[in-house]
């Protein structure tokens, strides 16, 4: 369909754009930087401006929700305080009240803001709905996605995309818009939506983001690919967890192609709005604040990189996504803008989808790189999941069934060979053993099994991996070594609250520490470590190679950079048996400090992790069932 502009210009479609400066209003109360500050609309706006594409739109204006709007989906509590926290009465406790949730800072600006940011997808959302416009983009702030229905978090006030998708269906059935499907792009989990229709088969929401086993925030499991709705709801739910932070174009363009585009065509929703967060492109550098003006200069950015996200989706990457989600709800697509906090990220993101939307000429990029093994292990666990919960009582039978793509020509990054064969690296480390000593849970057999072959035990929250390579142990022996076992943080997310086993690892005579080595391949041992430190994508190099092998016996132990934030990345030399090398893996003796320091807790460890050192203990003949628990509540009480 062809209609002239307000200039005259033919264009093909009927493209909303909405920006309002009033919700620039909204800024940390004391004027420091925050990631999340007006500029990011600024810089969006001014983008637009200059490549002429406002006046190809019909440009609308900001409306404020209404508190019927918004309390569809936020509790009266919710919506008084973030209506009310502006006004004078609060400004004594504004800071206070922030400084009790979840990453958010208020002032005097924080409620027009948000009424705006809402109402304002809602403005867009209602004109598509109507066959007005053919689509839409609302460039809002605060974003919403995080905002829980009773409290704001993460920067949100309240969730944008919900308020209007609960509007469409609730308020506006005239509009005949049954079935939304919510796609939330921005790396970061987008709980609060999930929540709100965790039960509504109206509504199916799709999200991918990074997620790293529950440590990346919001740092919880409600982004695990399990979670998948509730009663009516149940499948309607999708999460596609990243392992790492490592993701891009193409693995993004994976999880479309095998889960995200099949569901849709069974789904077949009327409208699709998206959660529009630009904050998964690649960190090379932190682009500083910088001071948006109306010059034309204002828009070339820095686009080293997002400073929150971290992963690799470019401007190309997040066009083709929408492109191809332009092929379902006769293309009555919304945009509502989420996160993204690199001014020239998110302005170039943005211009990229405009360019869609308005079925420009794409901006240029490729996509002839492949995706992650570990994209492969997440769309596989997708597919395994769902046929777990399969239910014949409800419609979530269908859902189910597209998923069973065929998924055997998937590529990989490493080699950029077909899944399954072997790196380079992994080769020529699977021809090297050595005896991987440990003094923690994987002292039961069955435990580590889980780290070589995949699955779970009794008492674990969530499953391994496993390893590229799941043969079982060659070999297994027992020894017992003089260095200091003890028990420290507050949780782990593979066993819950409690602390879990650290080896000191200077060795020390006053000490007796009881070790089980399992003789596995040097390939194996670095797959090992990738699970033990919560970092389970595989690599194109090693993390430990044989040149470390052959350092770590004069250095006693190497701290790998590429896993400092994990808590075991510290591999210490333990000495050879049978001239074979044995290594164990723990934290450094500086987290050592800081254990004994209190920086760090000390905790004695939960009842189902207890188990699993008892089970080892025992069934390796090492010590009886009372000596094993004698051993373990020394180890968590005596003094550092």
């Amino acid at each position: 369909m062809e209609v002239k502009s307000g200039e005259g210009r033919t264009i093909k479609r009927r493209v909303g754009l909405l920006y309002d400066e009033r919700m620039c209003k909204h800024n940390t109360p004391d004027g420091d930087y925050h990631p999340e500050n007006p500029n990011r609309i600024k810089a969006i706006w001014n983008k637009l401006q200059a490549a002429g594409i406002p006046q190809r739109c019909v440009v609308l204006n900001a409306k404020e929700a209404k508190d019927k709007n918004l309390l569809s989906v936020h509790t009266e509590n919710h919506v008084n305080l973030i209506k009310n926290i502006s006004s004078k009465q609060f400004d004594s406790r504004r800071d206070r009240i922030a400084s009790k949730l979840n990453s958010i800072y208020l002032n005097e600006g924080s409620s027009e803001a948000a009424y705006l940011a809402a109402g304002s997808v809602i403005e867009v959302a209602e004109r598509v709905a109507e066959g007005e416009l053919n689509s839409a983009f609302a460039i809002v702030r605060p974003p919403g996605h995080h905002a829980e229905p009773d409290e704001a978090m993460g920067f949100c006030l309240y969730n944008n995309v919900a308020v209007a998708a609960s509007f469409l269906l609730n308020e506006r059935p005239e509009l005949g818009i049954n079935k939304i499907l919510i796609v939330d792009w921005d790396v970061h989990h987008g709980n609060s939506t999930q929540k709100m229709f965790w039960k509504d088969p109206r509504v199916l929401f799709f999200s991918v983001h990074r997620h790293e086993f529950g440590t990346f925030y919001p740092a919880n499991d409600d982004g695990f690919y399990t979670m998948i709705g509730e009663g009516p709801g149940l499948g309607y739910n999708i999460n596609v967890p990243w392992e790492n932070g490592r993701c891009g174009d193409a693995d993004y363009l994976a999880v479309w192609d095998h889960i995200l585009l099949p569901v849709a065509k069974d789904f077949g929703p009327d409208i699709i709005i998206i959660s529009a967060g630009f904050d998964a492109v690649p960190l090379l550098k932190i682009a500083p604040a910088i001071k948006i003006n109306n010059s034309c200069e204002a828009y070339d950015l820095p686009t080293a990189g997002d400073p929150l996200g971290g992963c690799r989706v470019t401007p190309y990457g997040y066009s083709v996504m929408l492109k191809k989600l332009m092929d379902f709800a006769q293309g009555k697509i919304v945009l509502a803008l989420e996160g993204g906090y690199n001014l020239g990220s998110i302005s170039n993101s943005v211009f990229a989808c405009m360019n869609v939307l308005l079925e420009d000429k794409p901006v240029a990029g490729s996509s002839e790189a492949y995706p992650f093994e570990s994209t492969w292990r997440v769309i596989q666990a997708h597919m395994i999941s769902s046929s777990d919960s399969e239910d014949e009582d409800t419609k979530v039978e269908t859902l189910e069934a597209v998923l069973q793509v065929a998924l055997s020509k998937l590529k990989v990054d490493d080699g950029h060979a077909e899944l399954g064969t072997a790196t380079p690296w992994r080769s020529e480390l699977s021809k090297v053993d050595v005896f991987y000593a440990s003094f923690g849970s994987n002292m039961w057999k069955s435990r580590f099994l889980c780290y070589i072959e995949g699955g779970q035990v009794e008492g674990m929250q969530k499953p391994c991996s496993g390893s590229k390579d799941r043969n079982p142990p060659k070999e297994i022996l027992w020894k017992t070594f003089p260095h200091r076992l003890f028990f420290g943080r507050d949780s782990s997310h593979t066993w819950g609250p409690g602390g879990v086993a650290f080896l000191n690892p200077e060795c020390d005579c006053r000490h007796k520490a009881y070790l089980c080595l399992y003789r596995i391949t040097l390939e194996q041992f670095n797959d090992v470590l990738l699970q033990e430190n919560v970092y389970s994508d595989d690599v194109s190099s090693p993390l430990f190679d044989t040149n470390d092998l052959n350092s770590v016996a004069n250095k006693k132990a190497v701290s790998l950079e590429a896993l400092k934030n994990g808590w075991y990345h510290n591999v210490v030399y333990l000495g050879k048996e049978h001239g074979i090398p044995i290594l164990t893996m723990t934290c450094s003796l500086s987290a050592v400090g800081k254990f004994k320091s209190g920086e760090f807790p000390l905790r004695a460890p939960a009842p189902a992790y207890t188990n699993t050192l008892i089970k080892g203990l025992v069934e390796g003949k090492q010590l009886s069932e009372e000596e094993a628990k004698a051993y373990i509540h020394e180890a968590s009480t005596k003094r550092l």
